[in-house]
């Protein structure tokens, strides 16, 4: 397989099967394929779109990119509530101590500024001595003392959505529903 059919492929409308979007994604977590031809999917991507089983292959390959955080030791349902952006967007901030506050476990992954927006991250980093670089054990003890963590993301948790989200970022295709769909879910 190569990298080159399968951005062809996407640049002319066509379906990619879940066999060649995992093999993008593992050669992309690797280092096997370079930004130029990421940023060249991504941007077919943008223009073509995705069908809705691209997109969970899609999704389902980036979580898979890394470890994938096990917290059913932390009793209870847990939520969160991720941003996707905007001027002014500081719901994140307010909502996520409210839930904890009523007993529900909020283990949340937060990003950087996108586009124009500032992210969470780049918000809480702004707080004095405020920490979002937590080991990920740091991250779950937190949770499970006061039912909340914020962290950023991580070369451990989905990996292929870190390139992609600073890829994305400098490449103009940040509104892309699919991509962003698949950010978020991974």
């Amino acid at each position: 397989m190569r990298v080159v059919d399968i951005i062809k492929k996407k640049r002319d409308g066509e379906i990619l099967s879940h066999q060649e979007i995992d093999f993008f994604i593992r050669g992309l977590t690797r280092g096997e394929i370079p930004d130029y031809q990421a940023t060249a999917l991504l941007m077919s991507i943008y223009f073509s779109g995705m069908t809705e089983d691209e997109t969970y292959c899609l999704t389902s390959s980036m979580m898979n990119s890394g470890e994938v955080l096990d917290l059913s030791d932390i009793h209870g349902i847990k939520v969160d509530k991720h941003s996707t952006g905007g001027v002014g967007d500081k719901l994140s901030l307010t909502i996520a101590p409210l839930v904890a506050s009523a007993g529900v476990p909020m283990p949340m992954i937060a990003g950087r500024g996108l586009g124009h927006t500032g992210g969470t991250v780049d918000k809480l980093e702004s707080i004095p001595n405020f920490r979002t670089n937590l080991s990920l054990r740091e991250f779950k003890e937190t949770v499970k003392k006061i039912n909340l963590s914020i962290i950023g993301q991580t070369s451990e948790i989905a990996p292929a959505d870190k390139k992609l989200y600073a890829l994305r970022d400098v490449t103009a295709t940040v509104e892309s529903i699919p991509l962003i769909v698949s950010s978020i879910m991974s």
